[in-house]
Parts: structure tokens; C-alpha cells; sequence
């Protein structure tokens, strides 16, 4: 099962005088993704290299930052894929130390960084959600709600019209035994919009 991370964790390295700060944290985009790896780049302004790796659907990235090719950015996007992560960038800001370290040095700082934050990070299942819409009659508002807190759902938006008009999300294991128990119990007075 696909997980993030709840929090930002990181490690720090130092191999042959070169430090490497590895840092994990859940990001939503690319853009998010940028914005952040910008902020590392103010945070450390005398920083050699800035790699980074982004598993994010299909926003996904591996930058290598001046690094010879393959050698940080690719090695990172392994990890994260490796754990089955999503919505997790990884960083890492080197300081040169002046000691070579050959592609496969490189290769193993950056991944022994990512691995390390990874290793303190706390993982989260991604769990897939359902939204659903629909109304009930004013009488069966309190039994939607209680049966929605007892399924572990939430409720997005409710207007009270003529009906009680309710926009509710559940994790989608659930969802259409939730529908099916809640019909049950409301003596089919739910009516049910198309979900999305």
C-alpha cells in the first residue's frame, strides 16, 4: 500500500569531509516541490549542490544539481519508489569537503541520506477517498451525522433547504457499505446524487 510520511525528518552525513544534510517531508506538487529546494537554497547559501528527488504521480523528478548525471538525483527517486512513497520530496544539500568521491561514492552518500531520514520519518497510508452528495429530510439529519462519525467520515458541506443537502467524503473501502447501511437505516429516505 502506497504510504507518505506525517513530517519532515532528516539525517546528516559526513563522508571524506563532504556533508550531506538529508531531509524527507510530504509535498503535495512540483511546484510545492520548488518553492522548497529554493528555501534550502537561501537556508544554505554556501552549499555546493542541492539535489533532490519528488515522487508525486505524474510530477515526479530527479535533479542532480551540478552532481555528474545519475549520480544524486536518480539514486534518490529509487528510495522513495523503493518504500512505495508518494507526495514525498527528498533533499539533500551537499558541502564539498575537497575529497573526490567517485560516481559510486555519490551514488551511496545520496542514498544512505535519503534512506537515514526515511529511516526516522513516521510513514502515513495514502488511503483512497470517495466524495458523495446528496439530502435527507430535516428528521434524518442527526442519524447521517452519527452514522458518518461512526464510519470515520467527514462532512465537507451541509445546506439546509427544503432538504438537508449534505457533500460527505469516506475512504473508499468503505463508502458503499456506508451508503447501503445508511439507506438501510433512514428507511430509504436518502436520496443520492451522482458520486465523485
Amino acid at each position: 500500500m502506497p504510504c507518505t510520511i506525517a513530517a519532515p525528518a532528516c539525517s546528516e552525513l559526513l563522508i571524506k569531509k563532504s556533508r550531506f544534510v538529508g531531509c524527507v517531508e510530504p509535498v503535495s506538487d512540483r511546484a510545492a516541490a520548488q518553492r522548497r529546494v529554493a528555501a534550502l537554497w537561501r537556508a544554505h547559501p554556501a552549499a555546493s549542490h542541492v539535489c533532490w528527488a519528488l515522487m508525486a504521480g505524474g510530477q515526479s523528478a530527479a535533479v542532480d544539481d551540478g552532481e555528474p548525471s545519475g549520480t544524486a538525483g536518480r539514486p534518490m527517486l529509487e528510495v522513495l519508489r523503493h518504500q512505495d512513497l508518494e507526495g514525498v520530496l527528498a533533499t539533500v544539500v551537499r558541502y564539498y569537503g575537497g575529497v573526490r568521491l567517485g560516481a559510486g561514492g555519490l551514488v551511496r552518500a545520496y542514498t544512505d541520506a535519503v534512506a537515514q531520514a526515511l529511516a526516522v520519518a513516521e510513514r502515513v497510508p495514502i488511503v483512497a477517498r470517495r466524495t458523495f452528495s446528496g439530502s435527507v429530510p430535516y428528521a434524518l439529519e442527526g442519524l447521517l451525522r452519527r452514522e458518518l462519525a461512526q464510519a470515520g467520515g467527514e462532512l465537507l458541506e451541509v445546506i439546509h433547504g427544503a432538504e438537508v443537502a449534505f457533500v460527505l467524503r469516506l475512504a473508499e473501502p468503505d463508502a458503499e457499505a456506508f451508503r447501503e447501511r445508511l439507506q438501510d437505516a433512514a428507511q430509504g429516505g436518502v436520496s443520492w446524487k451522482a458520486s465523485r
